[in-house]
C-alpha cells in the first residue's frame, strides 16, 4: 500500500431515509445521523489508503464535529486528506460538504486515524481473544 503526505480522496453520497438520526436511533429528526456522516468520512479514508491482499488499515481514533443538518435527498462529499503518517499511523483531515443554494457549505470537519495492518495477523489476534474470552466466560471447552 502506497500512502502519502497530501494524498486525497472524496466520496459522494446522497442522505437517504435509512441514512437519518431517526431510522438509525441517534436522535428523533429526519437529518443525516452523525453516525453515517462519520462512516461516510471514514469511507473517504478507507478511499485514500486502499488494501491489498495482505494489508488494509483500520480505525484507531476519531474526532469529527457535525456542523449543520442535511436533509434527505441532500448531496454530500466527504473528503479526506493525508495529513500525518507516522509508521503505520496515518492521520486524515477529513471534511464533509453540501452543495446549498449554488455554494459548497462546511457541515463536517475533523481528524481521524488508521492504523495500516497485516491482514493476516489482525485476524489471528481477534480470533485468539475470542476464544480466550469463551474460554473464560465458559461457553467453549478447551478443545473445541
Amino acid at each position: 500500500m502506497e500512502i502519502s503526505l497530501g494524498q486525497t480522496a472524496t466520496v459522494v453520497r446522497h442522505v437517504a431515509e435509512t441514512d437519518t438520526a431517526q431510522a438509525v436511533g441517534s436522535g428523533d429528526l429526519a437529518v443525516l445521523a452523525t453516525p453515517i456522516l462519520l462512516a461516510w468520512l471514514e469511507a473517504a479514508t478507507v478511499a485514500v489508503c486502499g488494501s491489498t491482499d495482505t494489508q488494509t488499515t483500520v480505525g484507531t481514533r476519531v474526532a469529527v464535529d457535525h456542523l449543520r443538518p442535511s436533509a434527505v435527498g441532500a448531496e454530500i462529499s466527504c473528503t479526506a486528506t493525508v495529513a500525518e503518517i507516522d509508521d503505520r499511523m496515518v492521520t486524515f483531515k477529513v471534511e464533509a460538504r453540501q452543495r446549498h443554494n449554488g455554494q459548497d457549505v462546511l457541515i463536517g470537519r475533523g481528524i481521524i486515524t488508521r492504523a495500516v495492518v497485516a491482514r493476516e495477523r489482525f485476524l489471528a489476534k481477534l480470533d485468539r481473544r475470542a476464544t480466550d474470552r469463551s474460554l473464560r466466560e465458559g461457553t467453549q471447552s478447551p478443545g473445541q
